[in-house]
C-alpha cells in the first residue's frame, strides 16, 4: 500500500472535512488562510491519491430499524473461494464489512440485522449457503468508539521516540 506524504496544509484540510464534511470549502480556505482554488485543487490530488474516499451521511443503523449488530468470523469450507464469497457477500446488503485477517477465521464480516430472530435467519440462510464450515457470532451491545482515524504527524511522532 502506498504511504503518501502530506504536508501541513493537506492535514489541516483533512482534520477540517474529517470533521464536517459538509464544511464549504470557502471556509476551508479562510481556515487555512488559503484561496478556494488552492483547497479545490489539493481536495482534488487527495481524492486522485485516494487518500479521500469521498464523503458520505453516516445514517445510524438503529433509527431506521436495525437493532443487532453483529461480527461474525466465517470458516470456508475451501478457503481458495474466498473471492467467490466475497461476491456473493457483496449482495447481501446486511453484510457492511468484510474483513481477510489473520488467525482462525477465513473472514471477519459486520452485520447489521433488525433483531436476533433476523440475524438468525441472514446466518441460515444467507451466510451458511456460501460455503461454511462454521461461523461464530458476536453481537455488539453499544459501539463505545466510533469514529475517523485522527490525522496525525506521525513522521514527527516516530522520530521523537528514537
Amino acid at each position: 500500500m502506498a504511504h503518501h506524504q502530506l504536508d501541513s496544509l493537506d492535514k489541516k484540510i483533512l482534520r477540517l472535512i474529517a470533521e464536517d464534511a459538509r464544511i464549504p470549502f470557502l471556509e476551508v480556505a479562510r481556515i487555512c488562510n488559503v484561496s478556494g482554488a488552492a483547497i479545490h485543487q489539493r481536495i482534488q490530488k487527495l481524492s486522485n491519491l485516494g487518500v479521500i474516499k469521498g464523503s458520505q451521511f453516516i445514517i445510524d443503523p438503529e433509527k431506521i430499524g436495525y437493532e443487532t449488530c453483529a461480527y461474525i468470523g466465517l470458516y470456508l469450507k475451501q478457503p481458495e473461494d474466498f473471492d467467490r464469497v466475497v461476491n456473493e457477500l457483496k449482495k447481501i446488503p446486511e453484510v457492511v464489512e468484510c474483513h481477510y485477517t489473520t488467525g482462525g477465521f477465513d473472514m471477519f464480516v459486520k452485520i447489521y440485522a433488525y433483531n436476533n430472530h433476523h440475524l438468525l435467519e441472514i446466518i441460515h440462510d444467507k451466510l451458511q449457503p456460501l460455503g461454511l464450515s462454521r461461523s461464530e457470532t458476536i453481537i455488539s451491545f453499544h459501539a463505545s468508539i466510533d469514529r475517523q482515524l485522527p490525522i496525525t504527524d506521525f513522521e514527527e511522532e516516530i522520530e521523537e521516540e528514537e
